[in-house]
């Protein structure tokens, strides 16, 4: 049996510099345990969406994602923004 591999994107979304939120990292395996312990790190929250990476997988790094896709990322944007919220009032 194949052991499952990591996968690991992260975007970047500043509303006063992209159009749309862009793809900054992405990968497997090691890599992507290693985009994961910088996340952890630096206090970004995390979500697990297993179609929604295998999706963002398939781009390039710093592309802007598609239009297809801006409404499972603004879930995303959500997710982050309301974990913050939360870590913000302890």
């Amino acid at each position: 049996m194949e052991e499952k591999r990591k996968k690991a994107v992260a975007l970047r979304y500043s509303a006063d510099r992209d159009r749309a939120p862009v793809v900054v990292a992405k990968g497997v395996g090691e890599l992507a345990e290693r985009i994961l312990e910088l996340a952890r790190k630096e206090g970004v929250p995390i979500l697990e969406d297993k179609h929604l990476i295998e999706a963002l997988l398939k781009m390039e790094v710093f592309e802007e994602i598609p239009p297809v896709l801006y409404e499972a990322v603004a879930k995303v944007l959500v997710f982050v923004q309301e974990a913050r919220k939360r870590s913000s009032q302890r």
